[in-house]
């Protein structure tokens, strides 16, 4: 008699709430509910709000909304120029937007958020996390921020100068903490992991020793690469960071661009189209690096990491084997004869010219422009990166790697772990990196030892996964 009450019970409240079910791509946040698209094996929550700013304001929290948000598409990017070698241009300043891919909205699963790299183009939505969630079991969630001038302006008695992008990622990781878990995530689990100029602002956050996440991943950071004269652009200077200035300068450099724009003040700025401010010569260049000596970041950041100040969490960094060929094919597009590769390795390092050429002769290349690419491989980036893993091991669980596929340049390790429907590569290293990179994330090891452990960096290539004597590769004797 008892059992058949229970039963009848259990069909009653069945029946009632069979139309009140929460579908499983409906969650609620802390301003709402969200609508996703339910994909074969997971599900995707695009453009969804995390924060809200005013032009050149930290970010505050994104507005709440009634009823039931559709987030199927992205949201816009932030305002940007395009560039050779990217067509989008945005100027909407409404884009603090981030993307979220699930295998299921149940759980505790490990979760990975992606800076994207550049620091003046790009957007969360262009990285397809697919596989990345679906073969690891973790939560991915991209994001877009404030880049360029709208990411890293300043004016003296402008607050955060030089920080607002940083402020956004900072913001993202916030409403990571507030509301992953209703996307099946673990919010005591998080892993920040970026490229490029992602990297480098991964590395400010390890630096601003937050608490917002638990595990980094950083692929070819700028943390400590420096630019000799001519690395990049044909014209530019030597400058001794490409990836910080000190909010001073920048202050000094926001200023003189305010006069050129006919302005007094940051209010008169602030009512100027977007259009005009992406318009200006020095945007593109001027603004890319984060400001130090402001509120996130107190001095110098090789500083900060010689001093052991940054964040004791497990890291998983590394570069690729050809980081420098992108640049120089990039800005440097017409044939380059020996004597052009002899005049450009005097201007760049006056002091070491003839022992560069000794040490890497034009006839040994393809070209004297892969001999070029080559010197600049070793002598900017496989240095820069070894000091940066050798400095943070100093303190914390440090795991080096090398990607090392045939076209190993700078950012080509990206694509095997966001593959999408025209993926072209070997589908192998694919799979290995997304298990590895989850694993990672999972776990606090990639497999292999630590850096720490004998100097060991792992080789990533396909059908070769293993040791490779990093610093004998890149010549690091000769060039330290």
């Amino acid at each position: 008699m008892r059992r058949g009450i229970l039963l009848a019970a259990l069909l009653f409240v069945s029946a009632c709430g069979k139309g009140d079910a929460v579908p499983s791509n409906v969650v609620s946040v802390d301003t709402g509910q969200l609508r996703g698209d339910q994909r074969a094996g997971h599900l995707v929550f695009q453009g969804v709000p995390y924060a809200s700013a005013q032009r050149w304001q930290p970010p505050a929290r994104a507005a709440a909304w009634s009823g039931v948000r559709d987030v199927l598409k992205p949201g816009s990017p932030c305002p940007q120029v395009g560039s050779s070698y990217s067509a989008t241009k945005s100027t909407d300043e409404d884009c603090l937007f981030l993307n979220v891919t699930t295998p299921s909205v149940t759980g505790r699963k490990p979760v990975m958020v992606w800076v994207h790299g550049d620091g003046a183009i790009g957007a969360g939505h262009y990285f397809n996390a697919e596989r990345l969630a679906r073969q690891g079991d973790v939560v991915v969630v991209t994001l877009n921020y404030r880049m360029g001038v709208f990411g890293g302006f300043g004016l003296p008695g402008l607050a955060d100068s030089g920080e607002f992008g940083l402020l956004d990622q900072r913001a993202a990781l916030e409403w990571v903490q507030r509301n992953i878990s209703a996307f099946g995530g673990d919010p005591g689990n998080v892993t920040l992991f970026g490229v490029s100029f992602g990297a480098t602002a991964v590395s400010a956050h390890l630096i601003g020793q937050s608490r917002l996440f638990h595990r980094a991943i950083m692929h070819s950071s700028f943390t400590l690469v420096d630019v000799p004269k001519g690395a990049w652009y044909p014209d530019l200077e030597a400058l001794p960071s490409l990836a910080w200035r000190p909010v001073a300068e920048i202050q000094e450099i926001g200023a003189m661009i305010t006069r050129e724009l006919g302005c007094a003040d940051v209010e008169c700025l602030r009512q100027l189209p977007v259009a005009k401010l992406l318009e200006h010569p020095q945007i593109m260049n001027i603004f890319q690096p984060v400001g130090y000596g402001g509120s996130l970041l107190p001095r110098p950041p090789a500083e900060s990491l010689e001093a052991g100040e940054f964040a004791d969490v497990p890291i998983l960094a590394g570069a690729t084997r050809d980081e420098h060929t992108s640049f120089v094919e990039l800005f440097r597009p017409e044939p380059m004869s020996t004597e052009d590769y002899s005049r450009l390795v005097r201007e760049a390092f006056p002091d070491r010219a003839a022992e560069i050429e000794r040490e890497y002769p034009a006839g040994s290349f393809a070209s004297p422009k892969e001999a070029w690419a080559r010197v600049l491989t070793d002598r900017v980036w496989a240095r820069a990166t070894f000091r940066q893993n050798t400095l943070y091991a100093a303190k914390a669980p440090v795991y080096a790697f090398e990607f090392a596929a045939r076209d190993a340049r700078h950012s080509a390790d990206i694509d095997y772990l966001f593959p999408d429907d025209d993926f072209a590569h070997d589908r192998g290293l694919s799979d290995h990196m997304i298990k590895t990179w989850t694993d990672f994330a999972r776990g606090g090891s990639p497999g292999w030892p630590r850096f720490a452990e004998g100097q060991y960096v792992q080789s990533l290539a396909p059908g070769a996964i293993g040791r490779v004597d990093y610093a004998a590769e890149h010549k690091l004797g000769f060039w330290n």
